[in-house]
């Protein structure tokens, strides 16, 4: 993969193509909040890795389109990708619990300090 893409986008394409092969890339650029080059250059890298194939087919509009299927080895990649984007979304609450349980603390001490004047 591309060093550029950021650990969420690989998780969010996989996810997005899993859930919707038929996307063009225009649709994924704007799902994913990046560019239609930088999808297409990421949907090529995922094809060198094995991850995804590209196969044609006509869509509604009488175009030719592509459909992108996740393979095996894209599939074991989803896992891979969800479960430790799933670590790191815990850590990143479980931190922030944290610091609304010291925020709270903070308030309630500013509020019985000012109260006593």
């Amino acid at each position: 993969m591309p060093a550029t893409l950021s650990h969420e986008v690989r998780y969010r394409l996989l996810k997005y193509l899993a859930d919707h092969p038929e996307a063009s890339q225009r649709e994924l650029a704007r799902e994913l909040g990046v560019s239609v080059g930088k999808v297409n250059y990421c949907l090529r890298a995922l094809m060198e890795k094995g991850w995804i194939k590209a196969r044609n087919f006509r869509n509604s509009n009488h175009k030719a389109a592509y459909l992108y299927v996740l393979t095996p080895k894209g599939i074991e990649e989803k896992v891979n990708v969800t479960s430790a984007f799933l670590r790191r979304k815990l850590d990143e609450y479980n931190l922030l619990q944290k610091e609304i349980e010291q925020l709270r603390l903070e308030v309630s001490q500013l509020d019985t300090a000012t109260a006593g004047k």
